[in-house]
């Protein structure tokens, strides 16, 4: 039959399981591998993705599965799928699927469930995780019957992509899944047969009305968001500043969008543009903490906001005009739309882009001496000046941590588009290993570069063993203060030094020895002129490895210093 997948040679007598249904929906939807920590009620799933050539990274701890998903998605621009066990491997998956639905990341994470005619029983790790994930997610469900697993995968991979994309979850219960049905009775839907398409392109007036603005404004600015990546409007967001000489900001996965040193990328000089610019646009970003809830925009600027979701549109903040819709095709349309004006006002823009790049440079000298500090400890921007100058068009650099990683968002830049992943706005910590073992996974040809907080690979750093267990090698570096730094300074700065430490002091972890323990590569680092050359005999080694910088505890970083993520 056309609509049904060709069974494998355990189907002889035409008769299917729900594990073997699962891995025939995964297939049909592209997906290639599957982040896991095993347990007995998923154990089927196994065995179809076996059959079905789906790969299995096994973890050690669901946390880092669902991660993984995450970053895979991010990385592919497809839905990631990780599968946990029941009660606890569900549980502890949640964070990972937390830190997706905030930071619009598309996966399907399955979870295991008691045998439904074990029904409030008490069976083993029995727990009702679909009331648990409902609220952060965007679909969660049961599946009730063997005949509708494969039917409910492929719904909730739909809903996953539905909009602002994020993470799904399904429950299926082991009975549900250890049977087998009919393969006439189970739908198993055609791959492509099943999706309409997202690329809304936003209302044509709306488009028009963009456009008008665009030609007419003498101070423009752009801030180009992670739905820059997400819809790949990289090229049209690039087409749209080039040809209208607008200068560009570029946040999250946005990064990247411009190479450093294209006269149209700006970084140091977002507040000045903000506070001046007569037109603001803002593209696949929220009005959230990180934009100061919008009231960081000049109260005197026009402000557009492009966004996937309608609820996200003029959240928190009044806009003068909002369009829904897909990035690229949006942008690509204002273009359009803007070459059926004879002069589009790029050449008046000059002065404009001038003024920026002078606040620029005035920035970069006045930060110039810490990025090349030779003082020990090493100064922090020293460590992230040289992670900078270190990474090549095809290193996709990860950041994971909260003081120093906040230092290396401020300078470094990632030379190509979809080369810089952060955990997003949920500020997750530990995400840095599993984005590694997605991002190496999937994009094996580039070269992973991630600096860790000491204290965020502490808390998923046991999978550093999966990452030499599946050959997966990247540069790691650990800027290491043995402090909770971004804390410890609010601490101190609201009850004074001697409360300063309290629950936020770590010890001091050679974590060049756990590197090497578990078959990596690993260096310690007291001398800045060190970091360079330790950083290349890393890339040089082919492993997992772990650079471990001793950075000085008693810098801190402007952002956390101005606690502005509390404000």
């Amino acid at each position: 039959m056309e609509m049904f997948a060709q069974m494998t040679d355990k189907s002889e007598d035409q008769t299917i399981s729900g594990g073997h249904l699962v891995a025939k929906a995964l297939k049909a939807e592209g997906i290639d591998v599957i982040f896991t920590l095993c347990g007995g009620h998923i154990i089927d799933i196994y065995d179809g993705c076996a059959d079905e050539g789906i790969d299995v990274i096994d973890v050690r701890h669901e946390q880092v599965a669902a991660h993984a998903a995450d970053g895979y998605a991010r990385i592919t621009g497809k839905p990631g799928c990780a599968v946990v066990t029941a009660g606890p491997g569900t549980t502890d998956a949640v964070t990972g699927i937390a830190n997706a639905y905030r930071a619009e990341s598309p996966l399907l994470v399955i979870g295991g469930q008691g045998a439904l005619s074990q029904h409030k029983m008490g069976s083993l790790q029995d727990l009702p995780h679909v009331d648990m994930i409902g609220p952060i997610s965007k679909f969660a469900a049961t599946v009730p019957h063997t005949e509708r697993v494969a039917d409910l995968v492929s719904m909730a991979f739909r809903e996953s992509v539905n909009g602002a994309p994020g993470p799904s979850f399904l429950e299926i219960p082991r009975d549900i899944l250890d049977a087998s049905v009919p393969v006439e009775a189970a739908r198993i839907p055609r791959a492509g047969h099943y999706r309409a398409s997202t690329r809304q392109g936003g209302d044509p007036d709306s488009i028009e009305r963009l456009a008008e603005l665009l030609v007419r404004s003498e101070r423009p600015s752009i801030l180009l968001g992670n739905q820059v990546w997400t819809t790949r409007a990289t090229d049209s967001a690039v087409d749209l500043v080039r040809t209208l000489n607008v200068p560009a900001f570029m946040n999250g996965a946005g990064r990247g969008t411009l190479p450093p040193g294209d006269p149209h990328h700006f970084q140091l000089s977002r507040r000045h543009a903000f506070a001046n610019s007569d037109l603001i646009i803002i593209v696949g970003t929220p009005f959230d903490f990180r934009m100061g809830y919008g009231k960081r925009l000049s109260p005197d600027a026009t402000v557009v906001q492009i966004d996937l979701s309608y609820a996200t549109v003029g959240k928190n903040r009044d806009i003068d005009l909002g369009i829904v819709g897909d990035a690229d095709v949006i942008l690509s349309s204002v273009l359009q739309a803007v070459s059926a004006y004879g002069d589009n006002g790029a050449q008046g823009r000059k002065p404009w882009l001038e003024e920026l790049r002078a606040q620029e440079r005035a920035a970069l000298a006045k930060r110039a001496p810490l990025l090349a500090s030779d003082s020990r400890p090493i100064h922090p921007y020293r460590l992230v000046s040289e992670i900078n100058d270190f990474l090549t068009e095809d290193s996709i650099y990860i950041g994971d941590g909260g003081d120093v990683v906040t230092f290396s968002g401020q300078v470094v830049q990632p030379k190509s588009p979809g080369h810089w992943m952060d955990p997003g706005p949920l500020g997750t910590l530990g995400v840095g290993v599993p984005f590694v073992m997605a991002a190496k996974y999937a994009r094996p040809d580039k070269e992973i570069v991630a600096l860790f907080g000491d204290g965020a690979f502490s808390l998923t750093g046991w999978d550093f063993e999966t990452l030499v267990r599946f050959d997966l090698p990247f540069v790691g570096i650990i800027g290491n203060n043995s402090s909770m730094n971004q804390i410890r300074y609010g601490q101190i700065a609201k009850y004074g030094a001697e409360r300063g430490e309290i629950g936020n002091t770590l010890g001091d972890v050679r974590y060049s020895e756990f590197a090497r323990m578990l078959g990596g590569y690993g260096e310690e680092v007291h001398d800045p002129a060190e970091i360079g050359p330790a950083l290349r005999r890393a890339r040089e080694s082919g492993k997992p490895s772990l650079i471990n910088v001793w950075i000085d505890p008693e810098v801190y970083a402007p952002g956390t210093m101005n606690q502005t993520m509390y404000k």
